[in-house]
């Protein structure tokens, strides 16, 4: 995708908002988003999501939704149990365009899918659904407890270390997930020796993801006090 990234992102300095379907968010090089002309906007519904809609926009437009929607998909009682691959059966039997489908996560009693375009409007319509009623509600943009900014403290810029003080979990802990190929840095399987800089992006399995927005200043024990967006 990095040649065709490299376009979408010069089209936008362009003065067009650029949107995609439904991408594997591993594919995109977040490096070629640090554009000083092209703000950028990631949405995948859910704070780990895998599959993300990335829309590009001019830097003198100041926002853009992310053009996503999760909805919330209760069948009623009757039948058989569904799991999520039942559910993912029969949302294919409808024919909806899967490039407008992102991921699909199981709910107490129901299921939440993040959508786009005429795919989310079919979903929005759905009253029922392999032969049995559904109650459908949108969710809104993000499934997630939303995002908190944080200041931590660390001692260096390791990836293992970042993670494990913004998500506030145990370094073992997390050291597991790296291990796993459950942690991602821009995209890519992170290395826990690998140094996250401004910008940057860390997703973690089950856990959500971390922007880093900046390191704010070098304490006198030579810390770091940083700024991180962390979304659960």
């Amino acid at each position: 995708m990095k040649q065709k990234l490299s376009t979408l992102i010069a089209q936008a300095r362009g003065g067009r908002v650029i949107r995609t379907p439904f991408v594997d968010g591993d594919d995109i090089d977040r490096r070629l988003l640090n554009d000083p002309e092209v703000r950028h906007k990631l949405a995948g519904g859910f704070p780990d999501a895998r599959r993300v809609v990335l829309t590009l926009h001019p830097e003198h437009i100041p926002e853009v939704d992310g053009g996503v929607t999760v909805y919330r998909v209760t069948p009623q009682e009757g039948g058989p149990a569904w799991d999520a691959q039942d559910f993912a059966v029969q949302l294919r039997r409808l024919g909806l365009d899967e490039a407008g489908l992102g991921d699909l996560r199981e709910e107490r009693g129901g299921f939440l899918i993040a959508a786009t375009g005429k795919a989310a409007q079919q979903i929005a319509d759905l009253t029922s659904l392999g032969g049995r009623d559904v109650d459908v509600e949108p969710v809104g943009e993000s499934a997630g407890k939303g995002s908190k900014v944080r200041e931590v403290v660390v001692p260096s810029m390791r990836v293992d270390v970042v993670g494990a003080k913004g998500f506030g979990v145990s370094r073992a802990y997390f050291q597991q997930g790296i291990d796993g190929g459950k942690v991602r840095l821009n995209g890519q399987p992170a290395r826990a020796s690998s140094e996250i800089r401004e910008g940057d992006s860390l997703a973690a399995d089950g856990l959500g993801r971390i922007d880093f927005k900046r390191v704010v200043n070098e304490t006198r024990r030579g810390n770091y006090k940083v700024e991180l967006d962390v979304h659960r």
